[in-house]
């Protein structure tokens, strides 16, 4: 028996606390980011200012595990505030491309400045050698999980 006095299985367990996690996490960003952003929105700026480059609004669908039309709303709302500029695709003409655009990546950072004061409060809660030693395995679960995210479970 675990903590929560039930008998879940270790990886159930597992799972529920990050989505709590991401939970709490989700209500903190959207109550404290700066620009009026979202947490969808904001994660579209961080993608970009990650790993660069122009996507169409179906790879980002995809790359979020969302509909294009959950995407499409949300690079909307950041190209009408200049963070994101859509452009159409040369080798599609009927396709859109969007890039990150300087003032989103001005707003990306802006954000990461916001939510800098609760860090030294996590900080007083955990150590900082805590949170770099979970990084390395919640990568390689990230990464696992990426590329295997179109594995069919057993019939």
């Amino acid at each position: 028996m675990t903590d929560t006095g039930l008998d879940d299985p270790l990886l159930f367990e597992f799972f529920n606390e990050i989505g709590i996690i991401e939970q709490l996490t989700r209500a903190r960003l959207d109550a404290e980011l700066p620009h009026g952003l979202t947490m969808s929105q904001f994660r579209v700026l961080n993608h970009f200012s990650r790993l660069g480059g122009e996507k169409s609004p179906a790879e980002l669908a995809r790359a979020f595990q969302v509909t294009k039309g959950a995407v499409t709303n949300a690079v909307q709302k950041l190209e009408a505030k200049g963070f994101v500029a859509i452009t159409p695709d040369p080798s599609d003409g009927r396709g859109k491309r969007v890039r990150l655009t300087e003032q989103g990546r001005v707003a990306r950072d802006d954000s990461i400045a916001a939510l800098a004061p609760f860090f030294p409060v996590l900080l007083s809660a955990f150590d900082e050698k805590e949170f770099a030693a979970a990084l390395p395995f919640l990568r390689r679960l990230r990464k696992f999980l990426d590329e295997n995210r179109n594995v069919k479970r057993n019939p």
